[in-house]
């Protein structure tokens, strides 16, 4: 009877209708394929549903702030590595920035300077790592890979010595540590903005828009007059300025600041972040926002297997698969949409 009365509907539907509905779906599933964010959303809501019928706690308020306060230090780095991988290049170093930062800024208000100085100082030490690997990068003609790899060990031993291998804690007023990531809505709304912002600076701004034709075809970036040098070293002074603002946000909440703290751990986080969210390692492509919303999925996932008592192990198992699996979707998506463009 069910079967009986769905086949009288669609006969009583008139061509129109017909052809309206398929339209109504067609143009839905092309706003899915044009949209990067958008399965990388839906899974996430599906993570959540999932682990929260699994682990009740999972939406608790205490495990909600431990997850936006580990989605956003991920999410505001990897914000500054999506503008250095869509510009053809990488970022290893971002990690140790998110350590020195922090150790300049204190030891610059120990001797006197008062904080909101001592901050910007420590984000001008950021910016002029960012600056020698842009430098060596595009001027030396050193891969990007080599230079940051370096500029990793080197920073790691400053961090170190300076520190003499151990941690400090901060004495700030209440007011600075709450402006500055001191609870976990003040640094989700920090990765929120800084999000929305380098989104717009993307798509909306030149500076977006040459660094997407650098890293799409440098050749012809360069013929049209893109000062790709430029570009470059300015996105790799950006991303390392966001790893010093990620690191300084979590001094003033963690209330310490620690030497080992950051390193490769949290920038290949950021870097899987980028390429879960549907930035192409090749270059040429990106979005900050689907960046956002993979450190959140990634947060999820970490998180809800936690509470579940699934192995840490497994965790890395995958999120192997799941970049291996994303990066084939995204250059799958990336050429179905040269292929409509083209039509």
């Amino acid at each position: 009877m069910a079967d009986d009365s769905a086949v009288s509907r669609s006969q009583s539907e008139s061509p129109p209708q017909r052809v309206e509905r398929r339209g109504v779906f067609g143009r839905i599933g092309r706003s899915l394929l044009h949209s990067r964010e958008a399965s990388i959303l839906i899974a996430g809501i599906l993570l959540v549903v999932y682990f929260q019928t699994t682990a009740p706690a999972f939406l608790s308020q205490g495990n909600v702030a431990n997850l936006a306060e580990y989605a956003a230090t991920t999410a505001i780095i990897a914000a500054g590595e999506v503008m250095v991988v869509i510009c053809g290049e990488i970022d290893l170093s971002v990690g140790q920035v998110y350590a020195l930062v922090p150790f300049v800024m204190y030891y610059a208000n120990a001797a006197g300077v008062p904080y909101l100085v001592s901050i910007l100082l420590g984000l001008l030490v950021g910016a002029l790592v960012g600056f020698i690997n842009g430098v060596i990068t595009v001027v030396l003609g050193i891969p990007s890979f080599i230079t940051t790899l370096g500029t990793l060990f080197l920073i790691n031993g400053l961090t170190l010595t300076i520190s003499g291998g151990f941690p400090v804690a901060p004495k700030v007023e209440p007011i600075i540590s709450t402006l500055f990531g001191g609870n976990a809505i003040s640094q989700i709304l920090w990765a929120i903005g800084i999000t929305l912002a380098f989104q717009f600076i993307l798509v909306k701004t030149r500076w977006g828009l040459h660094t997407i034709a650098t890293g799409g075809n440098i050749i012809g970036a360069a013929e049209v007059g893109i000062k790709i040098n430029r570009i470059k070293i300015g996105n790799f002074m950006m991303c390392s300025i966001l790893g010093g603002v990620a690191g300084i946000l979590d001094a003033f909440r963690i209330t310490s600041i620690d030497p080992l703290a950051g390193g490769t751990d949290i920038m290949f986080m950021a870097i899987a972040s980028s390429v879960i969210g549907g930035t192409l390692l090749t270059g040429g492509s990106g979005t900050i926002i689907g960046a956002f919303l993979g450190a959140a999925v990634l947060g999820i996932l970490k998180d809800g297997f936690t509470l579940s008592g699934v192995s840490a192990y497994t965790f890395d198992m995958i999120l192997g698969g799941a970049i291996l699996i994303t990066m084939l979707i995204n250059v799958r998506l990336s050429r179905l949409r040269e292929a409509g463009a083209g039509g």
